[in-house]
């Protein structure tokens, strides 16, 4: 009687490099689909972050202040602060505001009052059916991520 060796059969080492190729095939767009939300998660709070710092601005100086997004650069400036903040490329921008506050086809802003209140607005930033709202209460200035 011959012993059987020790080792694996062909059909063994093609199954699991079958197993390693669907992984690698199926992982990423688990990852991209990963990045997607990050990217949306870092711009909402960039964004929610420029409003308080908008409204900050506004109550401490007693003066209007506002924050205006450029859609199409993807990118936001806050009245009193010389920095022009960028937004990831891959997100789009949507922004809901007063009529009196969109500037262009792109550009819209929302402003705060030396009492704290707002011109109000909402906005959206998504990447295809993902997507993240900031919401800037009218009365109060309140910036809520929602």
């Amino acid at each position: 009687m011959v012993p059987r060796s020790q080792g694996f059969t062909l059909l063994e080492l093609l199954l699991a490099v079958f197993l390693l190729g669907l992984v690698y095939a199926l992982s990423g767009p688990l990852l991209e689909a990963g990045n997607a939300g990050l990217s949306i998660k870092s711009a909402a709070r960039q964004l929610a972050a420029g409003f308080r710092k908008a409204r900050s601005i506004a109550v401490t100086q007693h003066t209007e202040a506002g924050l205006t997004i450029d859609a199409k650069a993807r990118t936001f400036s806050v009245t009193g602060d010389p920095r022009v903040y960028d937004l990831p490329r891959n997100v789009e921008v949507t922004m809901f505001t007063a009529q009196s506050e969109i500037l262009s086809d792109a550009a819209a802003s929302i402003r705060f009052f030396p009492d704290g209140s707002s011109t109000g607005g909402r906005v959206a930033v998504s990447i295809g059916e993902t997507k993240d709202m900031i919401d800037v209460d009218w009365l109060t200035g309140r910036v809520k991520l929602l």
